[in-house]
């Protein structure tokens, strides 16, 4: 066979490998032109643009799945879902009912026991002026007793703290001795005991009481002024705004009878 008909029949050796050279060279290029990738600006604001599409489609996809799980609840579940709202409701509003009520309690205790407090030391007070352990004022009338022939017995004097009694005296003291329950005059005509202490002329009455009340009681006909006056004694009832009574009997404790309390 003919070089001729070689050379016809196939490539030579040479050029075999400047085709395979000039290939290799392609892919070289090829691979070039794609890597490293080269980003443009343009391009990354795409890319941005796209993935904020995304984020708020997928979390409007998630809303619209919460929302659609009670759109898509049977009337049965909203029914017990309503149900239960109201009961919890219903709870909560019992719960602040019953703290109102504890409030109220504990406001209406603490007024109780101040009204109480107040009440006891008012009782106290008022039973102190009776026994005549505590000074009392307010107003009344002093009543002057004169006997300058010692005339006036006791029996005289007791007629007429009864008679002021009777018109509502609440405070007595006669010539600083306190008047109480179980007061009694002894003694004679110009020689008077109040509670066994020798009292002498004038004999002076400070009484706390109404006024209005009192002196008309000693000034009724053949009452205890003109009882006075038929013995030559003189009887002098002046009104005050303010008496003080403050002679004082000391708190005695009784020997046998107890509070009931105890």
């Amino acid at each position: 066979m003919s070089n001729d008909a070689l050379n016809d029949g196939g490539e030579q050796p040479g050029e075999q490998q400047a085709n395979s050279s000039r290939e290799l060279t392609g892919r070289q290029r090829l691979v070039a032109g794609i890597w490293p990738p080269r980003v443009t600006r343009a391009q990354l604001v795409v890319a941005l643009l796209l993935f904020v599409l995304g984020l708020g489609l997928a979390i409007q996809v998630r809303s619209n799945s919460d929302n659609s799980a009670l759109r898509g609840a049977r009337q049965e579940d909203l029914v017990r879902i309503l149900d239960e709202v109201d009961e919890r409701t219903q709870r909560l509003e019992d719960e602040k009912q019953r703290l109102d009520d504890q409030r109220t309690e504990l406001e209406n205790s603490s007024d109780q026991a101040e009204e109480a407090r107040k009440q006891t030391v008012e009782k106290e007070r008022q039973l102190g002026v009776l026994a005549g352990t505590v000074a009392a004022h307010g107003p009344g009338i002093t009543v002057t007793v004169n006997d300058p022939g010692g005339a006036v017995r006791p029996d005289m004097l007791l007629d007429a703290l009864q008679e002021l009694r009777a018109a509502g005296a609440e405070a007595v003291e006669v010539n600083g001795v306190r008047v109480v329950a179980n007061t009694y005059f002894s003694g004679d005509g110009g020689a008077v005991k109040v509670d066994g202490r020798k009292i002498s002329a004038p004999y002076v009455f400070k009484v706390i009481g109404k006024p209005q009340d009192l002196e008309p009681a000693l000034n009724i006909p053949g009452g205890v002024v003109q009882t006075l006056e038929k013995e030559q004694a003189t009887v002098h009832v002046a009104r005050a705004d303010d008496i003080v009574v403050d002679a004082l009997r000391p708190a005695e404790r009784p020997d046998y009878a107890r509070s009931s309390g105890q």
